[in-house]
């Protein structure tokens, strides 16, 4: 059974940076695609960035892409976002998303870990 357990939120001010991490377990994730999601109060979850464990490709959504960047170390079975330039709107309950590359949406999810951004 897959696992994911994410770590690393908390509270920085506007400008700052923090990195997530996510600890999967439970399979060979070689095939697997790796994202991370969002979900502000009152908002809908929404896209954040994935990453393919075999090939490593990435790809963002636009409101993060050139300050977050997700990367993965295959011997610690982790994969981590790193947030620099945080603004007040990255708040959010941040989630670690796993699936298969032959499964078109992701189907494994972490608990969630808090970020707050002050202004």
């Amino acid at each position: 059974q897959v696992q994911l357990v994410e770590s690393g939120g908390g509270l920085v001010q506007a400008g700052g940076s923090l990195r997530l991490s996510c600890a999967a377990s439970g399979r060979t994730f070689s095939s697997y695609y790796m994202a991370w999601f969002r979900q502000a109060p009152g908002k809908e979850r929404e896209f954040v960035a994935s990453i393919s464990w075999n090939a490593g490709s990435t790809y963002y959504a636009s409101s993060v892409k050139g300050r977050f960047t997700i990367s993965s170390d295959n011997v610690k079975n982790t994969v981590y976002l790193q947030m620099d330039t945080l603004k007040p709107e990255d708040t959010a309950v941040y989630y670690c998303a796993a699936r298969r590359d032959i499964v078109p949406n992701y189907n494994h999810w972490g608990q969630g870990t808090q970020v707050t951004v002050s202004s």
